[in-house]
């Protein structure tokens, strides 16, 4: 667990010498605690509190990276029960499960690379593939990875294996990539393990409940294998929350056999209720959800519950600051400006679609907050606001000077116009559902 300030300062020299670089002992160990300086930073703390603090710093979720050089991904690395207490670091790597038997392989590994979205200006996907040797066979598993591999080069894998003899002969014939074995059982976590550490690979641990990975995995840290995954092969979304809410405590408090990224196979018959299953292992802790499609409706919501999820609860989903075009705006169309706050542009931008009226959107940088919280807090202020639209030099786009504004901040109008000599502005409606027909009514105004 980490050290607070306090706990740290009580190991320091406690003389206020100021050569790290603060006033204070006291002040220098709560920026320690906060992870914004190194205890390096004090030249007289000694070797044994360096390794004492350094050994707390550790996450107690073993972090570590798979895949390709080019598309690695970490799993791991997690610190915190709850979100809030700090935030969750590595978002949860969503891979389709394909059968190695599969008479339909490369259109499924064209709808992973398909299957990209950007939402919020981030990126959004299915990120690597789960490849089971149904077929209990190495040519069959070797043709099948052939096919993904000249389609996907790059893609990150994880082998559903479960015979170690098939697995020392993938490995061996894979280059440029960092797999994970998924494939240790009670009968054969001793073979597989060896040929992790041949092959400098993650290990997959399967077992039914805690205490029987529980027992896997201790022996196989004592065997020098310390990348793993585990899963407990819950049936029921009632399982899954239990066995990893189990799991994330036990490891928060110090249990290193369980302080492992997990994952979790939601796949189902019923779409609906694999996606739940997903949902669950998504917002409780699975590093890794293993589906068996990925439908476009299904990806959305995934995709959406994640990135929801692991950004930073104390830093607001926001935009860039720019002027954006909706539709194909030109000289004559309306300018509206807002904040950057990722639902209010959501919000504002869909509602001008609506409207079918060309329009440019103004967004300004607000800390990610909403209108009436950035008013507010004196971020979105007239002198801001008549600053941003003379930086952006959004006049020379335009043949009219019109700025319409929230209503909800109607009490600037005057302010910005004295901020923006020629400037006319305009209150537009409180809420964005109104202003398809405003926009309407605007533009009608014009002709």
């Amino acid at each position: 667990m980490a050290l607070t300030g306090i706990e740290i300062f009580k190991l320091l020299p406690k003389t206020n010498c100021k050569k790290c670089g603060f006033p204070t002992c006291l002040a220098f160990a709560m920026k320690v605690a906060q992870g914004q300086v190194q205890i390096e930073q004090c030249p007289d703390v000694s070797e044994e509190v360096k390794t004492k603090l350094k050994e707390a710093a550790t996450p107690p979720i073993k972090g570590f990276e798979f895949g390709s050089e080019n598309q690695r991904i970490k799993i791991g690395d997690e610190t915190v029960l709850f979100r809030h207490e700090k935030k969750f670091y590595n978002p949860t790597v969503l891979a389709l499960q394909i059968s190695d038997v599969d008479e339909n392989i490369d259109k499924k590994v064209d709808e992973v690379l398909n299957s990209q979205i950007e939402r919020v200006e981030q990126i959004l996907k299915i990120d690597a593939i789960f490849l089971k040797n149904e077929s209990g066979n190495l040519e069959v598993f070797s043709r099948a990875l052939e096919k993904i591999r000249n389609k996907a080069s790059q893609i990150p894998l994880i082998f559903g294996i479960s015979s170690p003899k098939i697995a020392s002969y993938v490995l061996e014939g894979f280059k440029n990539g960092r797999p994970i074995l998924y494939g240790a059982t009670e009968e054969n976590f001793s073979d597989i393990a060896e040929i992790a550490k041949r092959y400098n690979v993650p290990v997959g641990v399967i077992a039914k409940g805690v205490e029987k990975v529980f027992f896997i995995t201790e022996t196989l840290r004592t065997k020098g294998v310390e990348d793993l995954v585990i899963d407990t092969q819950p049936q029921t979304a009632a399982e899954l929350l239990r066995d990893n809410t189990i799991i994330r405590r036990a490891a928060l408090k110090g249990v290193k056999a369980l302080g492992y990224p997990i994952i979790t196979f939601a796949n189902r018959d019923d779409e609906f209720y694999e996606t739940v299953m997903a949902s669950v292992g998504i917002l409780k802790y699975s590093s890794i959800v293993v589906l068996s499609s990925i439908l476009k409706w299904k990806n959305l919501i995934l995709f959406t519950l994640r990135q929801n999820i692991y950004s930073d609860p104390q830093i607001p989903m926001q935009v860039r600051q720019d002027i954006y075009k909706v539709g194909n705006p030109d000289g004559n169309s309306p300018l509206i400006i807002t904040t950057n706050f990722a639902l209010t542009y959501f919000l504002v931008k869909s509602e001008i679609e609506n409207s079918k009226v060309p329009t440019w959107l103004a967004i300004m940088d607000c800390d990610g907050l909403s209108v009436l919280t950035a008013w507010a807090a004196g971020k979105f202020s007239a002198s801001r606001i008549a600053q941003f639209i003379k930086e952006s030099e959004v006049e020379k786009k335009l043949n009219n000077r019109e700025l319409i504004i929230p209503g909800y901040v109607a009490m600037l109008k005057a302010a910005i116009e004295d901020k923006l000599p020629g400037w006319k502005v305009i209150v537009g409606p409180k809420e964005a559902s109104g202003i398809p027909t405003f926009l309407r009514n605007y533009i009608r105004s014009k002709h």
